[in-house]
């Protein structure tokens, strides 16, 4: 059966409600990620074995708390279940509330249930709601609504066989309205009927209310939606607030009798009680960074063995390859060119496993929604809102979806400067960079026998992104002249233990993905720069014997340092050589060599690329066995002297330049298709390298 011939299950919940769980739980590992045709939304699809061995697709749409959109990401969810013909329209919906909090909840469940598509209402974190003193009845429930109703807790799995079960040979009911639009505007809903040719009254109703706010309309249709409110007088604001009314009261009729207080006074809830801990205005900060300064001591005291291992095993396997295969370029190229720089990446799995293991943690356990509840006063008091929280703490990851993370703030003042500045956040792209230069130049020792050096170094690198985030979107709150507000609307969850399982499968996406996409360029740029590093103009490099013979007229030079003038003279005089030749002099105040320039340019493809780049730099020509990247960059020399080129002035000046820098394509390019043009990226460009360079200048001038 082809993916198009299966039948299609929603998923759709409000945000913290137990989507991701029940979505991981029904697809495991055959999901795939896109975007919705014509919109840059992320597409989560997948798909299940149901019991009597059909297969169907499974389809996570963005988390909404309304029918109504407020962001491009909920637009998606109308779109797709009002529109028949859309091509993810489903079959039927699994609405997934939070039965902790029930009937807030159930709002969303009543609209959907009027658009007139097949329904499953799934409860989930039911083990919460028995711990709250509360009882659903959901036979009872099931009775009310006409549609079944699944118990469940996602994250532990229980109920997804029921959930399967009823999928099978799923009936719905005779469908009657919870809100009927048609006893409150009738004409306006049967001219939009005709004039769309619509079925559902309540599809007609949302058309009606969304005309202005809905930018997916067409601008045609629009205007005749505009027309139809004119000519019937229909009341949107007016209509829209009797319909929350009636759906309320609907609610309550549905749940009387249905869901019940087992104790006479509910139990005080353990979340309220921490929450006055950890959104604390001098505590919860102090948590916060608490916690952030575990996550990076771990970053470097549990990734060592692995990393070390992974070095090691990649610089034998190219020893072993240069041995074993006949000489010529097609092994030089191997073992010089494409191992080297895909081991400059793999090296840093651990880091990144760890790095995304913590953050999955601290989302299963509800704590990221306070982080984010935390930081919204602060946010605001330098023009940004709320909402850029939940983007800034993205691009501790990858700033790419961060900057997609930002359709959900409604001020364009507010989303472009979140936008501007999340660059500034340390990326995981960045981590490869940090820690191999870290340990370059930051000793490998303990403070008061517990805190770890270079763990204190790599925390004060991502604050140090975090302060110039603040002070840059100040900058932009003065230069940007506009009175748009947002407001932060999000629901704090309950606290309760991670689902180990959830934190293992998230460590190995993001690591998975990270590697991929990431040894997509490092292989190209890796081939790339072994033919810049390989070949150059003129006769120089088959002369090289020759020229440094003449330069060493007259000296006692042993055979280990010739080959090594020898493989530096064929280095500088190749076309990679004269690129960070001509590149050197604007460079050379930072303290950066030719080698290092080399880097700056092919890290622009994307800034993990540094460190494979001088990986592959390091190991043309080399002729010793099994040399590490961390030994080959360590035994680099300034030239004519013993002074290491990787200092704590060189080292500290590039950590500085690559916490600033926009070094990443891919970021300037999502840059330009949210704001629509290459001015804001260029002007991020230009101000971020020009952050960058100073910095570091000053940082350089300061150490040496």
């Amino acid at each position: 059966m082809s993916d198009s011939d299966m039948r299609k299950i929603a998923l759709v919940g409000n945000p913290n409600s137990g989507k991701s769980s029940l979505f991981n739980h029904l697809t495991g590992l055959n999901q795939k990620i896109g975007n919705f045709p014509g919109v840059t939304v992320d597409k989560k699809t997948g798909t299940t074995s149901l019991p009597n061995n059909e297969k169907v697709e499974i389809i996570d749409l963005p988390g909404t708390y309304s029918i109504y959109p407020n962001s491009k990401d909920e637009r998606i969810v109308f779109d797709i279940l009002a529109n028949k013909s859309h091509p993810q329209h489903p079959n039927a919906v699994v609405v997934i509330v939070d039965a902790s909090n029930f009937k807030r909840n159930l709002l969303l469940f009543t609209q959907v249930y009027d658009l007139n598509i097949p329904v499953i209402l799934a409860l989930n974190m039911m083990d919460i709601v028995e711990k709250t003193g509360l009882s659903i009845d959901a036979s009872k429930l099931s009775k009310e609504l006409k549609v079944p109703v699944i118990p469940m807790k996602a994250r532990t799995g229980k109920g997804i066989d029921l959930l399967k079960s009823t999928l099978i040979d799923f009936i719905p009911s005779a469908y009657s309205p919870i809100f009927d639009p048609s006893s409150h505007a009738e004409a306006a809903i049967l001219k939009v009927k005709e004039s769309f040719n619509i079925q559902e009254d309540y599809v007609a109703y949302q058309l009606l209310q969304q005309a202005q706010i809905n930018r997916s309309i067409e601008e045609s249709d629009k205007k005749q939606l505009l027309q139809i409110e004119k000519d019937f007088d229909f009341q949107k604001d007016d209509l829209r607030r009797k319909e929350t009314l009636e759906r309320y009261a609907a609610i309550n009729h549905f749940i009387n009798g249905a869901v019940k207080e087992t104790f006479t006074i509910l139990p005080k809830r353990i979340t309220d009680q921490l929450d006055k801990v950890f959104t604390h205005k001098i505590w919860g900060y102090a948590i916060f960074l608490s916690i952030l300064f575990l996550i990076f001591q771990s970053i470097f005291a549990w990734a060592t063995w692995p990393m070390d291992l992974i070095d090691l095993v990649f610089s034998k396997l190219s020893a072993y390859l240069s041995d074993i295969l006949p000489a010529g370029l097609l092994t030089s190229l191997l073992t010089e060119g494409i191992i080297p720089g895909i081991g400059g990446i793999v090296i840093f799995i651990p880091q990144i496993a760890i790095l995304f293991a913590f953050v999955s943690i601290l989302e299963e356990t509800g704590y990221m929604s306070r982080v984010v509840f935390l930081m919204d006063k602060l946010m605001r008091k330098v023009g940004l809102s709320g909402k850029s929280v939940v983007p800034l703490i993205s691009g501790v990851a990858c700033a790419i979806p961060a900057i997609m993370a930002t359709r959900t703030i409604e001020s364009w003042k507010e989303r472009l400067i979140t936008i501007f500045v999340t660059p500034f956040m340390s990326c995981s792209a960045r981590l490869p960079v940090y820690t191999i230069l870290i340990a370059l130049v930051i000793p490998d020792k303990n403070i008061f026998g517990v805190f770890n050096l270079q763990g204190i170094a790599l925390m004060g690198l991502y604050l140090l992104g975090f302060i110039m985030v603040i002070l840059s979107a100040a900058a932009m709150k003065l230069i940007l002249k506009t009175r748009e507000r947002s407001f932060l609307v999000m629901e704090l969850p309950t606290y309760k233990m991670p689902r180990w399982i959830n934190v293992v499968f998230t460590m190995y996406e993001k690591s998975k993905t990270f590697v991929f996409e990431a040894g997509k360029i490092i292989l190209a740029i890796s081939i790339i720069l072994w033919v810049l590093a390989s070949f150059g103009p003129g006769d120089h490099i088959e002369n090289a014997k020759e020229e440094v013979a003449i330069l060493n007229m007259g000296k006692v030079v042993s055979d280990e340092d010739l080959t090594n003038q020898i493989q530096s003279y064929k280095l500088e005089h190749s076309y990679a050589g004269i690129f960070g030749k001509t590149l050197e002099p604007a460079i050379a105040p930072l303290g950066y060599d030719w080698k290092i320039g080399i880097a700056l340019i092919t890290s622009f493809a994307a800034r993990e690329v540094f460190v494979s780049t001088m990986a592959t730099i390091y190991s043309i020509g080399d002729t010793e066995e099994e040399t590490t990247i961390k030994n080959r960059l360590k035994s680099e020399k300034i030239p004519g002297t013993d002074e290491p080129r990787y200092n704590l002035a060189t080292g500290m000046s590039l950590l500085v330049f690559y916490v600033f820098a926009m070094q990443c394509m891919s970021t300037l390019a999502v840059v330009y298709r949210e704001t629509k043009g290459w001015k804001w990226p260029m002007l991020q460009l230009i101000y971020m390298t020009g952050i960058a360079y100073l910095s570091a200048l000053l940082t350089y001038s300061i150490l040496s």
